[in-house]
């Protein structure tokens, strides 16, 4: 319950009342909200207190509207963004499930409790993802201070071993400048530059643990490989499919057209596209040729590289490696043969 001295405050809980219990399709009465004042806040008041306090709140800019009840029309969030920011939270690979739920529990402050009442079956949900390392907000928190102070890190980076567990990949800390943090495909990537080499090294962030920011100065921008001009993150993406590092290529390949739709999902629409024989176009882009090795080996029946010559090598050795394991009269499993 709120003393005497909270009617000092009467507007705010009538905000709150507000944002908690109207929207265009649940619009309050006065004596709805003396009611909830009561109810809530343990205060009473006249219908007249009311008027003159939500008058008070639309001069300072609340978009309250009158018609048939008062409601406020306007928020931060809308439900559509709110459900479309929730979705992210919870298909994101990134953090935790506990960490997912308590940020949508925050987001959630900024809806009224029927948006509450229409996303509580998310509440239940659980993915059982990145559960190992707990880390990562704070990991996310010490390199987002770094990259704001221009400072360098060391952290130790895990890797899965064969008892399904997160272990330290080597030994040693890792020594980076931290440039960007980036969200790709579900998962969040710091980019940054590994202190003993000059190019562009990727790092995922469930898989960073014990970020210390240290005194040192991190490298310049300029002076990576790669990030000469700065970084355009939505066409570093798109050529670095599955953040590989590395410089990228420009590769010419045949395939067919309804093929696409999934070059764009995965190459945004910087490519330059010809018209083919029948149902085939040529297609030119600009990607890591890592990244797009294995992207292209999905489609291997759909789609043709062209140039360039090293990219088709590639392919043609990994094709005949495939080739060959598939092509045994028997395979031996364990000790034991299967025709």
């Amino acid at each position: 319950m709120y003393g005497t001295g909270a009617k000092k405050m009467l507007n705010m809980l009538i905000l709150n009342i507000l944002k908690d219990y109207s929207d265009d399709e649940h619009r309050l009465q006065q004596q709805d909200i003396i009611d909830l004042l009561d109810t809530n806040y343990g205060i009473s008041c006249e219908r007249r207190a009311i008027k003159n306090n939500i008058v008070s709140l639309q001069e300072m800019g609340y978009d309250i509207d009158y018609n048939k009840g008062y409601y406020l029309k306007n928020r931060d969030f809308t439900d559509a963004e709110l459900r479309l920011l929730i979705d992210s939270i919870f298909s994101s690979n990134a953090i935790t499930d506990k960490e997912a739920h308590q940020l949508v529990k925050k987001l959630e402050k900024y809806s009224n409790k029927y948006f509450k009442a229409h996303v509580s079956h998310i509440h239940s949900a659980s993915s059982g993802k990145n559960a190992e390392n707990q880390k990562v907000m704070e990991s996310i928190a010490a390199i987002d201070t770094a990259i704001s102070k221009g400072k360098k890190i060391s952290f130790s980076y895990l890797q899965y071993g064969v008892d399904f567990k997160l272990h330290p990949k080597r030994d040693i800390r890792y020594v980076v400048s931290p440039y960007q943090m980036i969200s790709n495909k579900g998962k969040y990537f710091l980019i940054g530059n590994y202190d003993a080499y000059d190019d562009i090294s990727h790092y995922r962030l469930d898989r960073i643990t014990d970020v210390e920011v240290l005194t040192d100065p991190r490298k310049p921008m300029k002076s990576i490989k790669g990030l000469e001009n700065g970084l355009n993150i939505a066409e570093y993406i798109s050529e670095h499919v599955y953040m590989f590092s590395g410089e990228s290529e420009h590769i010419k390949l045949r395939v067919h057209e309804k093929l696409m739709d999934t070059l764009i999902d995965n190459f945004g629409k910087d490519f330059r596209v010809k018209l083919g024989e029948g149902n085939d176009i040529i297609v030119d882009l600009k990607c890591n040729p890592d990244a797009f090795f294995y992207w292209v080996m999905q489609y291997g029946q759909h789609a043709e590289v062209l140039e360039p010559e090293s990219m088709r090598m590639r392919i043609k050795k990994a094709s005949e490696a495939i080739f060959k394991k598939y092509n045994k009269d028997s395979i031996n499993i364990a000790g034991k043969s299967y025709e």
